[in-house]
């Protein structure tokens, strides 16, 4: 291996390693003794500056990859490259909501840990191989893991910790075990060599333990999206875990994983259609399954039946919950399932992928700005329920049009940037195949989306409509209303020129 081409490759990702350094000997040898907010911006902003020298690697390095012989370990452009600049933006409107926080005397060490942990989603965005996958996938994981039982003061925090942590080992032994029969199949780790070995009859003579695989694989990754039935650790760490790392956890781990997922599904877009399909009870030719459902299957089959799980109970638990985070985090799995809808029909490679992508940055961005919201709240009041959110226009008349914007993007509602991202995700399903199934699920994810705006109105309704209780204004930094404004300006903006951004995706497929 070029060890040259290795630190080439890898810039980013040690720009985030240097500044987490930095941050730690700057909090922890030069502002010990210093009040907390001065320690809290400093390290907020040292870790800006380092997500900020690793987005300008991201976007001028050039070149293939990094092979190791003839197999990519690591690629640039495309997918790598949208994923990884949407992870470095989103974590540092993370980091400066960090400033108006005093869930913690140890600021230093939280900015370290979510820089750390962006490297981690860096890898897993770019990864080309199962190892490379899922050394990437535990160093995102690990640091998740700490983020969460940050607020050593609260025991949410310690139990949330610890559910997504034995969640999380158990899901990360179902993906290990399902890479390790992938290799004993193919005899490659490389996705790529697998995709080579799964075209020729090695698939077709493995067949049970291939179906087995696809099965683990989608239960370890499935965990990393919340998709149902692997979504159990989502509510309660959404509730527990410090309000920037909630928003971290439900925008930069969810960036890097459906970027992995959408590596995966670019090889299954070429392998799957020449894999038969699991026979079932009523003897049915692959060929007939495949008309009829329009998707290549069992891979597809697999994440449609996640995606119709997740739309489903994701927005009808989201319904009965009276904690906003809670319902946040049920809102965050019904839109896996959208974006699981749209990778079970990935058949138009980088086209698909873009669309996703637009998805889920968008999201991202939005989810940042529903947290920081939520976060203000809380430090004024003490939590999270929706009663807290009561007269919330008369007390922050700026927070209640921010939270307006957001909600009302998450919802679908036009022209927040929100509308653009489910039209062109629907719309991208529907163009795969003319099938009654896609379009049932297409109806299936619009009636789902119809039922979100019904929970979201009702956070605006306390916001808007029922009567004050209280009415002592509820003040934030003025950096943490900045970037409110900035999100929120940026979700409009982008609903008003969906183009901007879907240019800017598109120019990493076509140029890079």
């Amino acid at each position: 291996m070029n060890y040259a081409d290795l630190f080439r490759v890898t810039l980013p990702e040690t720009a985030l390693e240097i500044a987490a350094l930095l941050v730690l000997v700057v909090d922890l040898g030069l502002l010990r003794k210093a009040a907390l907010n001065v320690r809290a911006g400093a390290a907020a902003l040292l870790g800006v500056a380092g997500c900020g020298a690793a987005l300008w690697f991201v976007l001028t390095t050039g070149g293939a990859g990094l092979s190791f012989g003839d197999e990519l370990l690591l690629s640039l452009g495309g997918t790598a490259a949208v994923a990884q600049a949407g992870i470095l933006v989103l974590t540092a409107l993370t980091l400066l909501l960090l400033i108006d926080s005093d869930f913690t005397g140890h600021v230093g060490e939280f900015v370290a840990v979510v820089l750390m942990a962006a490297a981690g989603g860096l890898l897993i965005s770019a990864a080309q191989d199962l190892l490379v996958i899922f050394v990437g996938l535990e160093l995102l994981s690990l640091g998740l893991y700490i983020l969460t039982a940050f607020a050593k003061r609260s025991g949410k925090s310690a139990e949330s910790a610890l559910k997504y942590y034995l969640f999380g080992g158990m899901s990360a032994a179902f993906l290990l075990f399902g890479f390790s029969y992938l290799y004993g199949i193919t005899g490659s780790t490389n996705l790529h060599d697998i995709m080579v070995e799964l075209h020729g009859s090695t698939a077709i003579a493995a067949e049970p333990l291939l179906y087995v695989a696809m099965v683990m694989i989608a239960a370890g990754l499935g965990f990393k999206v919340a998709a149902v039935p692997f979504h159990l650790w989502a509510p309660d760490t959404y509730e527990g875990a410090p309000a920037p790392a909630a928003a971290f956890i439900a925008s930069v781990s969810k960036v890097a994983s459906f970027a992995l997922l959408i590596s995966i599904s670019m090889a299954a877009l070429h392998v799957y259609s020449s894999v038969p399909v699991v026979r079932f009870a009523v003897q049915v030719s692959p060929e007939h399954l495949s008309n009829v459902l329009g998707v290549q299957v069992p891979w597809s089959l697999i994440l449609m039946l996640l995606s119709v799980a997740s739309m489903v109970l994701g927005n009808l638990a989201a319904l009965a919950q009276i904690s906003v985070r809670r319902l946040l985090a049920y809102s965050a799995i019904a839109h896996a399932g959208y974006m699981l809808l749209a990778l079970a029909y990935f058949t138009h490679g980088p086209r698909s992928a873009q669309t996703i992508l637009y998805y889920i940055l968008t999201y991202g961005l939005t989810t940042i700005g529903a947290f920081g919201v939520v976060g203000v709240v809380e430090r004024a009041t003490g939590s999270d329920r929706l009663d807290a959110f009561l007269g919330l226009h008369k007390r922050s008349p700026f927070l209640s049009a921010v939270l307006l914007v957001l909600f009302l993007s998450l919802a679908g509602i036009p022209p927040l940037v929100g509308f653009w991202a489910k039209f062109n995700l629907f719309a991208a399903v529907l163009s795969v195949s003319e099938g009654v199934v896609p379009f049932a699920l297409v109806a299936a994810a619009v009636a789902a989306s119809a039922v979100s705006l019904y929970y979201y109105l009702q956070v605006l309704k306390r916001v808007y409509v029922m009567p004050v209780v209280e009415e002592t204004p509820i003040k934030a930094h003025p950096l943490t209303m900045a970037v409110l404004l900035a999100i929120a300006a940026g979700v409009v903006v982008l609903g008003c020129f969906p183009a901007l951004l879907q240019d800017w995706i598109a120019g990493f497929f076509s140029v890079r």
